[in-house]
């Protein structure tokens, strides 16, 4: 057997946003989760909720856990709390099974389709939503690194496109329209302020041509109206997609509506949790590139359900990351295992940062490829020095 005998949390102040979970079992193993937003929350669900259930039982059966923690109830439609908690422990419980058998987790999902993958710089600064807000990107906001990438986008994404391609990034997000969302609520955007926001693009194509691809991030700020003038003017630029466009991504008929009036491709979505409203999303012909985060989509068990989703759909795969270490090496874990990846999303600002202050290992990256880990497990776990921070939060509950 290997049963639960403690389940542990570890939150950080410097990381509002960020929780961890430990999970022990009586062979001496511990297996580690990440979630992320809501961080106080998901703690709460983890050990009011979920520790009365879990403690005792056995490790090894992951998809039964899986089940009971998904139940489909109030509070279980969407990325909530339950579910970004039940994501958490899912990603710890695939951590214990690669280590129990000595595999990497892309092995103890059914071995790798590929031994190493694509990578895109996400172009977010240093602490780019770890902290509970997002960042004003406005003009007068002044770099505070060399790879504060939300700036250079915003005043010469030229020369961010060379400095990306000279590290052998081959692909990058941006989202210059943001900024001009927050005047009608993202309900319309004119001629001039779509002008301004497709500036970056114009000049990453003048800098460096076709030799990046470039994604459109929207960050689910527009009206659908509002988003297929966007996703139309976005065309000139080939775009690899145009990513969460509408505000409500599970509003599958508006998605599939959207998608039929521009060639641009849309990507979505992030925020979804549950492999049902990926099938809803598929079934409608909503997206040409699915994206998921296993922080907030239920974990591995739900993830690769997903992946065969987007597989049976012939469509590609391409893991999310933007919120913390852990989450970026399940989801390279994932798209090495699962057919249609095409890419692993990173930030190279948090990798070379603070990601580093916080996990023993990160995915290894040549040439813009990141390399699949050997280790066993996830192959990386929390510095010992995490948990003794002095503005560390740690909570356990232990089997009796």
């Amino acid at each position: 057997m290997s049963r639960v005998r403690c389940l542990r949390t570890i939150r950080i102040a410097e990381r509002p946003n960020l929780v961890w979970v430990e999970v022990e079992t009586d062979e001496g193993l511990t297996g580690l989760g990440e979630s992320f937003r809501g961080a106080q929350a998901v703690e709460a669900v983890i050990h009011e909720q979920i520790a009365p259930f879990l403690l005792g039982r056995d490790s090894r059966r992951i998809e039964a856990v899986s089940r009971h923690l998904m139940t489909p109830y109030v509070g279980f439609g969407a990325a909530s709390a339950e579910i970004r908690a039940a994501s958490a422990i899912d990603i710890a419980l695939w951590d214990l099974m690669g280590q129990r058998h000595g595999i990497p987790l892309h092995e103890a999902l059914g071995g790798a389709t590929r031994m190493e993958i694509r990578t895109y710089n996400t172009c977010a600064g240093y602490a780019y939503n770890s902290g509970g807000t997002r960042r004003d990107i406005g003009a007068g906001d002044a770099a505070i690194g060399p790879y504060d990438d939300q700036v250079a986008f915003m005043r010469d994404a030229g020369a961010l496109a060379e400095s990306l391609l000279s590290e052998g990034y081959t692909a990058m997000k941006i989202w210059p329209l943001d900024i001009h969302a927050a005047a009608t609520g993202g309900q319309s955007i004119s001629l001039a302020e779509l002008n301004k926001g497709l500036e970056p693009f114009r000049r990453i194509r003048a800098a460096v041509g076709d030799r990046i691809e470039v994604m459109a991030e929207l960050h689910s700020l527009w009206s659908a109206p509002a988003a297929a003038r966007i996703c139309q003017a976005l065309e000139e630029f080939g775009v690899f997609w145009a990513e969460d466009p509408i505000g409500k991504m599970d509003d599958v008929a508006a998605l599939a509506d959207l998608r039929r009036r521009t060639r641009t491709p849309i990507c979505g979505s992030e925020t979804l949790a549950g492999a049902g409203a990926f099938r809803r999303m598929l079934e409608a012909q909503a997206v040409d590139v699915v994206m998921l985060d296993l922080a907030w989509c239920g974990g591995l068990t739900e993830g690769r359900k997903i992946a065969a989703l987007a597989e049976a759909h012939a469509k590609p795969l391409a893991p999310h990351d933007c919120t913390g270490p852990v989450t970026l090496m399940a989801g390279l874990h994932l798209a090495l295992h699962a057919p249609t990846a095409i890419f692993q999303e990173v930030v190279r600002a948090t990798l070379a940062t603070w990601y580093r202050d916080l996990v023993t290992e990160l995915p290894v990256i040549r040439h813009g490829m990141a390399q699949a880990p050997t280790a066993p497990g996830l192959g990386t776990a929390l510095l010992p020095g995490v948990a003794r921070r002095e503005d560390a939060s740690v909570r356990e509950s232990r089997a009796d």
